[in-house]
């Protein structure tokens, strides 16, 4: 007799929750998922946490593919929200009402209502590749990055299901991590591949802009807006968190240290990352003063080769990886099942804010396979203005 999967569409699971303290911070932490699989949270630039902090989205592997799940916060029960082939599990975003999930599967833009569980095709690029999302200031539109054609590509997507379309292609340098900024409604930042890294353009395809001239050798990666203001941040790998302004392009060091996946808050004071070579846990970073202390120690394994190194990876280092197949295919190694020169992604904590900036969300694989986790800001790094940010 065939065995009936549980791992369906609206299925509901038990809570897994687990609760404990830092060893060496003595921080809160929730573990949210306890399945063998690989769980974790959503892409490091978006919060997991649903607006009004009573749930979490991730992604699970525990029906043997990635999809979808909501977690209720802090102990509460597991739903499964898809089930599907291709979904990108680190594609999703919540909207800004917190009723939608918006995400990619294989070549569409999709949509989920989080409640009935009612799926739509935003846009479907044929024949391509597409990556994670990110969400404009208001609502109306989703970016992603695509391959297609042996090019990548920039898309954009209507969030009301009138369609989408191509804005920009590049012939020469592979696209990632596409993103929205958090205020600026039509300004996109996005990153090349190979260096230069640092790139803006605007929602119609217009002003595309290199924003820093730099080769192989200067290993800038993650960079990402600051907060609500004119400027990114930047991992100069393992080196320097760095700021650049985007009006007068000017770059400045926040502080020297191997800051990792970043992300800031809203009102661009602190940089929240993890760190890894040597991993001296997720770090809060006053971006005044450069000051950072410990939140929690996760001890994920931190996968990937080309960390070691100061560099980025070029053809040598995905030959020697037996990866050249893989990197060709894919729109980058987000997409790779089992990558060894970035990843596995699944094995870096990517930590992200909760809405009121007081929790964050990262993933760890420190039990033996990867899983979710919440920990509880420290009051002590939070100042007046950090815990009233979110209002």
């Amino acid at each position: 007799m065939a065995t009936v999967s549980t791992h369906n569409k609206g299925s509901i699971y038990p809570s897994e929750l687990k609760q404990f303290r830092d060893a060496q911070t003595e921080t809160p932490i929730w573990q949210m998922t306890a399945d063998s699989s690989i769980n974790h949270n959503l892409y490091f630039l978006t919060s997991s946490f649903t607006p009004d902090q009573r749930s979490l989205i991730f992604t699970s592997y525990r029906s043997g593919r990635a999809n979808f799940y909501q977690v209720e916060f802090p102990d509460g029960k597991i739903r499964q929200l898809t089930d599907e082939e291709d979904v990108h599990g680190y594609s999703g975003i919540i909207s800004g009402e917190g009723t939608r999930l918006f995400y990619t599967a294989g070549d569409s833009v999709k949509s989920i209502v989080i409640e009935t569980l009612e799926e739509s095709i935003l846009a479907k690029f044929d024949g391509g590749g597409l990556g994670e999302c990110s969400l404009s200031c208001d609502g109306r539109w989703l970016v992603t990055a695509m391959k297609r054609d042996d090019k990548s590509h920039i898309t954009i997507t209507a969030t009301d299901g009138s369609g989408g379309q191509v804005i920009f292609t590049s012939e020469n340098q592979t696209i990632i991590h596409p993103q929205f900024h958090p205020k600026i409604l039509d300004l996109i930042a996005y990153s090349g591949d190979p260096a230069p890294r640092m790139w803006t353009i605007k929602r119609d395809g217009s002003e595309n802009r290199l924003l820093y001239q730099h080769d192989n050798n200067e290993f800038l990666v993650h960079e990402t807006f600051l907060g609500q203001q004119k400027e990114l941040i930047v991992s100069h790998w393992h080196h320097t968190l760095r700021r650049i302004s985007l009006q007068t392009l000017e770059m400045k060091t926040i502080a020297d240290f191997n800051a990792w996946h970043i992300c800031s808050n809203r009102v661009g004071t602190k940089v929240l990352c993890d760190t890894v070579h040597p991993d001296i846990g997720l770090r809060l970073v006053d971006v005044g003063t450069g000051k950072h202390q410990a939140i929690c120690y996760p001890q994920s394994s931190s996968g990937g080769s080309q960390w070691k190194k100061d560099r980025y990876a070029v053809a040598e280092d995905w030959a020697k990886a037996a990866q050249s197949e893989d990197r060709s295919k894919a729109l980058s190694w987000m997409e790779m099942k089992v990558d060894t020169v970035y990843g596995p992604q699944w094995t870096h904590p990517h930590p992200s804010f909760s809405p009121d900036e007081k929790m964050v969300v990262y993933t760890s694989d420190i039990s033996g396979s990867a899983q979710l986790y919440v920990a509880a800001i420290p009051p002590q790094l939070l100042g007046p203005s950090d815990s009233t940010s979110a209002t």
